[in-house]
């Protein structure tokens, strides 16, 4: 039986950036440990089904907001709390997210010393001046820094994001800002062509005249770009919006695009049994903290997939791996032959470059990954 992947939501933050739409908030003391009580009772008395069975899992994923804000002692009692209902391999891989610049070696050692192996932080650029404007509080010489002190408390592990098509970006100023990332050679980046979401701040000053639009064409000129250099150095292109070193892929993220179960806690939190069903917690911290404390649970939406929706989902997350999808395990499992209920719409991609076939596996071309959703809108 395939292990199940945890994850964790952090949502408090020392300053929420422009352009993010996330459930995160400014950090509190005093909701931060009513918080992290409540995500440990949620875990405790978590079950699945109803039976009361510990269930395998392999992968745990700090996710924020940003989860280094909590001290190692909270850190500590949430693993406990997981150890505690969960049956973790023995080599699980423990991911947090992190800042830039809110680290130093003593602290990282301490999360390192209480098993978390694997550190994420959003680098976004290696220019200031774009970092100021959309509301990051760290600059490159952090980023810098906090590779230096991962190293130095024994991380391994290390990824990074960058953020493609940011306001006023040029393809030069792209260019550095890949010179920087493969030069620091991070285990795994994971690149983003911005998105504006219309209840952001950015989205406001976008629309005042504050900041220029992003200019679509020019971020997809970056993402060719990213992909030509990484992979001309060593990188593996595993998925639509990540690359690694060979053997670094993420496993935590891997379990999304092969439809495995991830269980989550903490507020916002969403979770998949790998069969039939999703389930959603109560956005808003201290909301869901009170629900906990109340009730003993937060879930506010659960979601009952049909078959069609299952088979759409296995297609369009098969896809987003650049390895492909698996014709004959998807025939197999779903008693569908997608070249035979599709034949004119996957034709029609392949004609136009966006597909290709290698035997029993179907994958996304480059410039089918710039066109995904046109690809994936014909499963849904």
């Amino acid at each position: 039986m395939e292990r199940a992947g945890i994850y964790i939501h952090i949502p408090f933050c020392r300053a929420r950036c422009s352009y993010c739409d996330f459930a995160t908030g400014a950090y509190e003391g005093a909701l931060a440990a009513r918080y992290v009580s409540a995500v440990c009772a949620e875990i405790r008395s978590f079950r699945r089904g109803e039976v009361k069975t510990f269930i395998a899992a392999d992968t745990i994923y700090f996710g924020g907001g940003t989860p280094s804000l909590l001290t190692p002692s909270q850190v500590s009692a949430i693993l406990e709390a997981a150890h505690a209902r969960f049956s973790l391999s023995e080599d699980a891989e423990v991911t947090m997210e992190m800042n830039p610049g809110t680290l130093r070696p003593r602290v990282l050692r301490e999360f390192r010393e209480l098993g978390v192996n694997r550190a994420s932080f959003g680098a976004q650029t290696f220019d200031d001046a774009e970092l100021r404007r959309i509301g990051r509080t760290h600059t490159a010489e952090d980023v810098r820094l906090t590779i230096r002190y991962l190293q130095e408390a024994g991380f391994t592990n290390t990824s990074f994001d960058l953020i493609a098509g940011l306001p006023a970006q040029t393809l030069s100023a792209w260019s550095r800002n890949l010179d920087e990332a493969l030069g620091l050679r991070p285990q795994h980046l994971s690149f983003y062509l911005l998105e504006v979401h219309e209840a952001t701040p950015l989205a406001a000053q976008i629309k005042r005249g504050q900041q220029p639009k992003p200019d679509e064409d020019l971020a997809v000129e970056m993402y060719r770009l990213m992909l030509d250099r990484a992979c001309a150095v060593g990188y593996e292109h595993y998925e639509i919006s990540n690359l690694c070193q060979p053997g670094y892929a993420s496993r935590h993220n891997s379990k999304y695009w092969t439809g495995a179960p991830v269980y989550g806690f903490g507020c916002s939190a969403h979770s998949y049994d790998g069969r039939h069903t999703r389930w959603a917690n109560e956005r808003d911290a201290a909301h869901y903290t009170e629900l906990i404390e109340a009730k003993g649970a937060a879930v506010v939406e659960i979601t009952e997939l049909d078959e069609r929706e299952v088979r759409a989902e296995a297609v369009f997350l098969g896809l987003r791996l650049m390895r492909g999808l698996n014709l004959e395990e998807h025939r197999a499992r779903f008693g569908k032959d997608l070249r035979e209920d599709y034949a004119s719409e996957l034709e029609r991609f392949r004609a136009a470059g966006l597909i290709e076939f290698d035997d029993e596996l179907m994958r996304l071309t480059r410039n089918g990954v710039l066109l995904s959703n046109e690809v994936f809108s014909i499963f849904v």
